[in-house]
């Protein structure tokens, strides 16, 4: 449902049509998803293999005092930690249990948080892709505005202040598509991507979606956020170059006809590393809660299964652990 006086309309960017956002190339109407509820409910599925991810725990210490090194952590689901130049970038921090307006429906944690916001280094920056529960978790950001002591910048997409705001957190910048900031050293870039938002049954794509692009003078990393598989990625290596490290949500993508708009699967997620051109890619949003029907060990065993197929150059990927630290 869109309002006739969409403040974000721009006669001049295709994307902010009259009443809502619009992804670059595929608007067509999404797929039912009572219709996937009634099959989900309807149709038995064998037993699940067991599922028990390994969670490291990291080394705190060395992540407080990190001034140099790059590195990558990854907190589970979509929530990473990158520090860049002593820059320390909080990613879709979710570390709540349950991510829904609803409790006891709402999908549950299955693997601890290897580490809390309390135990968290400074945060310079927080990038949030788009508001969907999963990714916008107003206690974890309440939890880390307290902390910062409103040192913390936010940025998101546009549509998003207001909400960010109504929940006292100060720092707060909007961005749209291709829109850059500076900080300190580092150029930080909102990308597109082909997905959807909505919080409430009153705001479907009310607010903007998309990745972050974080890059010095030699080195790129770009987080896609969620996204089906597009053309968007051929225009992001189009304007920014070749991409070191790629972080891409995996899971989360059966069954294909109610999912392939909004989320990509083993195949595409190598189409994506294949179109950005990208030295490393990690795979997140998978193993930490359960949105859709695979089995939750199948999108890396996939994955592993096709990069092993195709023979990429070892290195290519890197699966992480929950809290496993990468160092670039």
């Amino acid at each position: 449902m869109g309002c006739q006086n969409f403040k974000y309309y721009d006669p001049n960017k295709p994307h902010r049509g009259k009443t809502q956002f619009y992804n670059n190339y595929d608007n067509e109407p999404k797929a039912s998803v009572l219709k996937w509820y009634w099959q989900r409910w309807t149709t038995s599925k064998p037993p699940e293999p067991e599922f028990k991810p390994e969670v490291l725990t990291p080394d705190l210490n060395f992540l407080k005092e990190n001034k140099t090194a790059t590195t990558f952590t990854w907190i589970g689901h979509s929530s990473a930690l990158l520090q860049v130049h002593g820059v320390n970038i909080l990613i879709d921090p979710v570390f709540s249990e349950k991510i829904s307006p609803f409790p006891f429906v709402a999908p549950k944690r299955l693997v601890k948080v290897p580490m809390t916001i309390a135990e968290l280094p400074p945060i310079d920056i927080v990038v949030i892709s788009h508001n969907h529960y999963d990714h916008l978790d107003l206690p974890s950001l309440r939890e880390l505005e307290k902390k910062a002591e409103g040192k913390t910048l936010f940025y998101a997409p546009l549509g998003t202040a207001e909400l960010l705001e109504s929940e006292k957190l100060h720092n707060v910048k909007e961005f749209d598509w291709w829109e850059e900031a500076t900080f300190k050293d580092l150029k930080i870039a909102f990308t597109p991507a082909q997905h959807w938002t909505k919080r409430t049954p009153f705001d479907t794509n009310q607010s903007l979606w998309g990745g972050w692009l974080v890059q010095d003078a030699a080195w790129k990393f770009l987080y896609t956020g969620d996204t089906g598989y597009s053309k968007d990625f051929q225009d992001i290596h189009a304007r920014y170059g070749d991409v070191n490290v790629t972080m891409m949500p995996l899971g989360a993508y059966e069954p294909r006809w109610f999912m392939k708009q909004q989320h990509i699967n083993p195949e595409e997620f190598i189409l994506i590393h294949k179109d950005l051109h990208s030295k490393i890619s990690i795979p997140v949003h998978w193993g930490t809660f359960r949105l859709s029907d695979e089995p939750m060990a199948q999108p890396t065993k996939e994955l592993n299964d096709l990069i092993q197929r195709d023979k990429f150059e070892p290195g290519a990927f890197h699966v992480p652990k929950h809290g496993e630290i990468i160092r670039f």
